[in-house]
């Protein structure tokens, strides 16, 4: 199963990671499907979104937020807010 797991980090585990050297990615309010062909891991300075797997589960996440996808994860995103992520494929 390819779960999506959403987490809260404190700043020291962000920066362990060095997550705000990571790259930023920003989108408007949108829905649109995506492939994962890598892990991602991304956290979340903006927004609200609901993502939808191929199986019908939905995961919100937002603001905060320390986010995995997993490598071959197809899923939906539902923008509800603005996006602005930090954001490391690997």
């Amino acid at each position: 199963m390819l779960d999506i797991k959403v987490e809260k980090l404190k700043k020291d585990e962000l920066e362990k990671k060095g997550v705000f050297s990571w790259p930023v990615w920003n989108k408007e309010t949108s829905r649109f499907d995506w492939h994962y062909d890598e892990i991602e891991e991304c956290y979340f300075l903006e927004g609200e979104v609901i993502v939808e797997t191929k199986d019908g589960k939905k995961v919100s996440f937002g603001k905060g937020d320390f986010v995995s996808f997993p490598k071959g994860l197809s899923c939906t995103w539902d923008i509800k807010e603005p996006v602005k992520k930090h954001y490391n494929f690997r």
